[in-house]
Formats: C-alpha cells, sequence, structure tokens
C-alpha cells in the first residue's frame, strides 16, 4: 500500500520508505524531514497518537517502534526504514481492546482523553521493560539485574513521568498499570 509523497520538497528530497504499522506494510515515499507522528496522522490517518508539544516533552505522541516506546513527534520516518510500528489503533486484537486498554476503562485512568493513546502506549512499553528487568531511576539499587521490576507506585510514576496528563489523572492511571503488573 503506498500513501503517496508527504511533504512539499522539491524531487530529490525524498525517500522511500518500508514500515510495518500496525501489522501492515506501507511503502511510502517520504519528505526526509517529515516526523513519524505527522506521517501516522496526516499520511495514513491514524489519529489516535496526538501532537501536543510537538518537542518530545509531553508524550501524547507516544507510539511503539520495534516494541519500545518513543516520542514520535521527534523520529524522522525515513531513519525508520523496516521497523515495527505500533499505535494506540493496532494494540487490540480484533475488535477487542489491548488489557492495558481495559485497565484503563476500568479505572477510568483518563479525564479530557487527550493524552491516553500516549500513555496507553506508554504502558505497554513500561511493562515490557519492567518484565525485561530494566531499572529506573526509582528502581531499588540492590534489586538482582536482570530480573523483573515490581511496579511500586514509584516506580510507575517514574517510568511514566514523560506522559503528562493535564486533566490530573494519574492516580487512576497508576491504579491501572498497577492492576496489570
Amino acid at each position: 500500500m503506498s500513501a503517496g509523497t508527504l511533504g512539499s520538497l522539491e524531487a530529490g528530497h525524498t525517500s522511500s520508505v518500508r514500515l510495518r504499522v500496525n501489522g501492515e506494510w506501507y511503502e511510502l515515499s517520504l519528505d526526509n524531514r517529515a516526523a513519524l507522528l505527522d506521517v501516522l496522522r496526516e499520511g495514513l490517518g491514524l489519529t489516535g497518537s496526538k501532537k501536543g508539544c510537538d518537542h518530545g516533552q509531553c508524550g501524547a505522541c507516544t507510539v511503539l517502534v520495534d516494541g519500545r516506546r518513543v516520542n514520535s513527534c521527534l523520529l524522522l520516518a525515513v531513519a525508520l526504514d523496516g521497523a515495527r510500528i505500533t499505535t494506540v489503533e493496532g494494540l487490540g486484537e480484533g475488535d477487542g481492546l489491548h488489557p492495558v486498554q481495559e485497565a484503563f476503562l476500568d479505572r477510568d485512568a483518563f479525564q479530557c482523553g487527550y493524552c491516553t493513546p500516549g500513555q496507553i502506549c506508554s504502558t505497554v512499553g513500561v511493562l515490557e521493560e519492567a518484565a525485561r528487568g530494566y531499572p529506573s531511576a526509582a528502581t531499588d539499587p540492590d534489586h538482582p539485574t536482570g530480573e523483573p521490576v515490581p511496579l511500586t507506585g514509584d516506580e510507575i510514576r517514574e517510568r511514566l513521568s514523560g506522559n503528562l496528563c493535564r486533566c490530573g489523572a494519574y492516580p487512576n492511571i497508576v491504579d491501572a498499570v498497577r492492576d496489570l503488573s
């Protein structure tokens, strides 16, 4: 599938890129300066990831690239040739919700919902990082290297600190993540 050329540069300032987004391969001709967020939203019509600050400071644009959480507003799409990208739209199975999406609903872990897709994608990444034993600044220094890290309230808050919620749904977000760990 092709989304055409994204961007307004003259010929020669574009690159062909192949991305696997939510399980589907896309052959794209992209402006070399196009951010992944813009390609997802404007080129592929996946509007779940939000443009908040456009500086990587709010986390509203968080997606998973090869299983790792990233701020899509900061990544040049042409640098991701061959990458596997998952947005909030691609987390569930068919019409079913992903367990993180279910937990956010169960705990009412959102208010206006603007940051929610980024919070959910970040949480998916956090759960994987903790399960693999990746420490954070809040991890007990005596915790055995490589062992799964327990997701305490402090651990969850530290790991999700790059995802801002202006409404203040943080207590319910922490509860939703704790339910999953």
